[in-house]
């Protein structure tokens, strides 16, 4: 397998150094459980509520370089955990998703079915495309691992542009009704 270039691990790294920061810093402003659970809540938002699988990257990259697991299979993983924190959250520790403003609109989403579960719809179609295709890349040096991707490029590119009309007049509706703009 192709080494993945010096830029792909100083992006690993610095998306690493960020979740720890802001760990930390939830830490010493609250206390070590309060910044904790606000933290992974908070790394759960990125993984559930955004269309492409940049928390999810923190995981899934190092697990494809170092062991070769398909990027699609550990961000499936990745989901179940983010699913299992918010539920044990929501369970045992509702009065931490006030603690910041994105733990309070993960709150509101996951509390309010309709409509902001399409967002979690439509950031988890587009987190499994970019994951499918960023499991592609990693697979150049081998053809015939690529043969799928040969089989299916006009159909993905078709894909790709539904999805992000979907996004441009879906996620941005949805997730402005939230307070948040772009």
């Amino acid at each position: 397998m192709k080494q993945p270039s010096h830029q792909v691990w100083i992006k690993f790294i610095i998306l690493l150094l960020i979740l720890l920061s802001y760990f930390v810093y939830l830490t010493y402003r609250y206390d070590f459980l309060t910044g904790g659970i606000a933290s992974l809540i908070t790394w759960s938002f990125f993984v559930l509520c955004t269309p492409i699988a940049d928390a999810g990257f923190i995981l899934d990259f190092p697990l494809r370089v170092l062991f070769g697991i398909r990027m699609v299979l550990s961000e499936i993983v990745v989901w179940l955990i983010a699913i299992i924190i918010n539920i044990f959250s929501l369970g045992y520790f509702p009065e931490f998703y006030e603690t910041t403003f994105v733990t309070q609109t993960m709150k509101i989403i996951l509390t309010t079915p309709f409509p902001y579960w399409f967002v979690i719809l439509l950031s988890g179609i587009g987190t499994f495309l970019s994951i499918r295709f960023g499991d592609e890349l990693m697979d150049v040096l081998s053809h015939k691992d690529r043969l799928f991707y040969f089989r299916h490029h006009f159909k993905h590119e078709m894909i790709l542009f539904v999805f992000f009309l979907l996004v441009l007049f879906g996620y941005y509706e949805i997730i402005s009704t939230l307070g948040i703009r772009f």
